[in-house]
């Protein structure tokens, strides 16, 4: 199938970022500019649901820290296409997203047996928005490619690469940590990828602190560095990074996309009782945080997002945005209705009291 040429892609997402930030204007080759660590003030104005492609008038990136990558506070999670979002669905979410001034995708090769790779790519084709967007892609846990041996992370590569139809991956990640593989001979295996331009830059997911630390001592002797860490992170999940990874990640510079920002959705108000709860996977996920914890941290996000005019949803992703080295949450949405919320997120100040009693209640 045909690809998309690199050139596009960098210069859409390529500027030397600064220390002063800014909305920008959407467009074709928007510019780099870092937002603050708290975003600007006031949320984003919200297009009419109803009407399916409306253009949001400012588009706000930050800059994945020493990388060319300038994206959108929020990374669209995309493990529900080809699960319990069929393709029709899936293309209304990103053309969303997209009208939204999103330009950051999260996908990985086992979400759905690849699936979730291919519906994007068709997307992709489809909408011809390749050089705009910026795809992160994790592998490792596909079962055609499964592991980091150098075997496995090359034809993975390839196998996404087919599935996404384009001709590099912006953000590989390593899906999970694979102790059974010198991490050397993973490095290695990317390293020859970089160098043939099939990947711009690597990422870790669900690695400890040692092992980054490890990472980075084979990075300083010349082979691929991780520049981001995904891992989870949410209000009601906040003591696992803000320990020892937080320490490393500041340390060496990585930027952090937290993974379940929304606590499987709980923290979007989904489920306030038993009466809520689907016989759903995500659902059973989300129910573990209905308790009298859960609904406490609920019920402060609630009134701050009424002072805010803001869904629960996006004071949740707007706590994270404004703490530390954390550069775009990434949280999915099972209708293109749900997007708004999500990137909404990017455009609200909380103010110190707002982050005093979301870190109170949270603690």
């Amino acid at each position: 199938m045909p690809r998309s040429s690199m050139h596009g892609a960098h210069r859409a997402t390529t500027r030397t970022s600064t220390q002063t930030t800014q909305p920008i204007e959407q467009g074709p080759s928007p510019l780099s500019q870092p937002i603050p660590t708290a975003p600007a003030a006031g949320p984003l104005p919200l297009p009419d649901p109803t009407l399916p492609h409306l253009s949001a008038p400012l588009a706000l990136r930050r800059t994945i820290a020493d990388t060319e990558l300038t994206v959108h506070p929020l990374a669209l999670g995309t493990s529900v296409f080809g699960w319990t979002a069929d393709n029709a669905t899936s293309h209304r979410i990103l053309d969303r997203h997209r009208d939204l001034a999103g330009n950051f995708l999260d996908t990985a090769d086992s979400y759905t047996s690849g699936r979730s790779e291919v519906i994007i790519g068709s997307w992709l084709r489809s909408r011809r928005t390749r050089d705009s967007t910026v795809i992160a892609t994790k592998i490792g846990k596909n079962l055609d490619n499964p592991g980091l041996s150098s075997r496995s992370i090359i034809g993975a590569v390839h196998a996404s690469l087919d599935r996404l139809g384009t001709d590099y991956i912006d953000l590989l990640h390593f899906h999970f940590d694979d102790p059974t593989v010198p991490l050397e001979e993973s490095l290695g295996a990317v390293d020859v990828l970089m160098r043939g331009g099939l990947v711009r830059y690597l990422a870790a997911s669900n690695f400890s602190a040692e092992r980054l630390m490890e990472a980075r001592v084979l990075a300083a002797n010349g082979l691929p560095r991780f520049v981001a860490l995904q891992t989870q992170y949410s209000l009601l999940h906040r003591t696992a990074f803000e320990s020892s990874l937080g320490v490393v990640t500041r340390a060496q510079g990585m930027g952090v996309l937290p993974y379940f920002a929304l606590a499987h959705g709980f923290l979007a108000g989904r489920y306030r009782s038993k009466a809520d709860l689907e016989k759903t996977t995500r659902s059973s996920r989300g129910a573990k945080y209905l308790n009298r914890n859960g609904l406490r941290v609920l019920s402060v996000l609630d009134r701050i997002g009424e002072e805010h005019e803001a869904a629960p949803a996006a004071i949740a992703i707007a706590w994270l945005l404004a703490r530390g080295p954390v550069v775009a949450p990434v949280a999915g949405a099972s209708r293109p209705e749900h997007v708004d919320a999500l990137v909404a997120a990017a455009g609200i100040r909380l103010t110190r009291g707002d982050m005093v009693d979301l870190d109170r209640v949270s603690a």
